[in-house]
């Protein structure tokens, strides 16, 4: 299995959402610098990571974002990630000072109705080849 190094945040995420499968390919167009890895919630790899920093494995309604040693989920996950974006993205990063449980409100909303409004793949995606090492296997 790749690992990932100490400087790099790892990305888990629901492979079969299409929404979610969508932002992977967003943030993959927008970290120039290849700060984030990837692997689905679904995968050995996401497994793993969902056991070693003690969350559920059979949670696929949020994104995990794990960085500097620690897990971060639903918004406070998808703000961590904005912030290291090209762009004005890092300035959504700002929203971090509303309470996490305000934020988490619409983040569950969108959540709830993901597969609805986007749709569910019937596989995990398959990365571009030009991005497969950011991938964990």
């Amino acid at each position: 299995m790749t690992t990932p190094t100490d400087d790099k945040a790892v990305i888990l995420f629901d492979g079969v959402c299409n929404l979610c499968s969508g932002a992977v390919q967003f943030i993959l167009r927008n970290d120039p610098k290849g700060h984030f890895r990837f692997a689905s919630l679904q995968s050995a790899a996401g497994q793993k990571l969902l056991e070693q920093h003690k969350l559920p494995t059979d949670n696929i309604s949020t994104i995990v974002l794990i960085e500097g040693g620690r897990a971060y989920t639903r918004s406070t996950a998808a703000l961590r990630i904005a912030r290291r974006l090209r762009g004005a993205y890092p300035l959504a990063y700002a929203a971090i000072v509303i309470p996490a449980t305000l934020r988490n409100l619409a983040y569950a909303y969108v959540a709830r109705n993901r597969y609805r409004w986007f749709g569910k793949a019937e596989h995990c995606m398959l990365p571009k080849p030009e991005f497969k090492q950011r991938f964990l296997e």
